[in-house]
């Protein structure tokens, strides 16, 4: 399967699941993607008066960052992880032209897994599992034409202190940083956070006993309104992430 046969492939899973187009708002009610038939990411630009086109909040990289991210430029994060299927779809904006979609920029993600441990650490009180010579669930894409970076990788667990999040740094195509930030998922009864932390089967054993919400945590309990994603989808056909991350370039 070529490239743009696979990226096609990751569009569409969130089609399957639901049938229909999926759109995601997670800056304003004006600015939305969505993904098409054909497995392209389209995106609806806000009004250049938008008092909403602000760059998204900023957050710390967290202890974990990836060591040497340049080496690891791929679609498929999930290395030798299992887990519920998650395919992430990012669109990188520039608040300096209105919110225009920004081609060309580099992106990079990283995440941990089921059990809520990342690569490339651990052996530490801050990460028992020794996961140094590891590299899964971190990876490096360039925005395309529409702005667009896509991941296929699973569903992140989640460890003490932290809800359920995935980092992002976010380059110019000269390697500038623009941006650091992280993502936040939706939460709730219904919400794909709750449901497959309670599927043990998929290696999801923490449950939500312990768990900590977005309201409560380090980094996102001061808000997420430009920081929460779209989540839609299903255990059986897994999830889509949607999101869009507004910089200054």
């Amino acid at each position: 399967m070529d490239r743009k046969e696979f990226l096609k492939g990751i569009g569409l899973m969130g089609l399957a699941a639901t049938g229909a187009t999926l759109f995601a708002c997670t800056v304003d009610s004006d600015a939305q993607t969505s993904v098409t038939e054909d497995g392209d990411t389209a995106v609806s630009n806000p009004d250049s008066t938008s008092s909403e086109c602000a760059v998204t909040n900023s957050e710390t990289e967290g202890p974990f960052p990836t060591k040497n991210p340049a080496s690891y430029e791929r679609i498929d994060i999930t290395g030798d992880r299992t887990g519920i299927d998650l395919a992430i779809n990012i669109v990188i904006r520039n608040v300096n032209e209105a919110c225009a979609v920004l081609e060309n920029a580099i992106v990079d993600i990283w995440h941990c897994d089921a059990d809520g441990n990342y690569s490339e650490y651990g052996g530490t009180g801050m990460q028992s599992t020794n996961y140094q010579n590891y590299h899964f669930l971190r990876g490096r894409q360039v925005s395309d034409a529409n702005g667009v970076v896509k991941f296929k990788s699973i569903f992140p667990g989640w460890y003490n202190g932290r809800a359920t999040h995935t980092h992002v740094h976010v380059y110019s195509a000269t390697g500038s940083s623009l941006l650091v930030t992280q993502i936040a998922f939706p939460e709730g009864s219904d919400s794909a956070v709750n449901a497959v932390n309670a599927t043990s089967e998929y290696g999801y054993t923490k449950g939500m006993s312990g768990y900590t919400y977005n309201a409560n945590d380090n980094v996102f309990g001061d808000g997420v309104a430009n920081e929460l994603s779209t989540v839609s989808g299903s255990i059986e056909d897994g999830y889509t992430l949607d999101h869009i991350i507004n910089v200054r370039a």
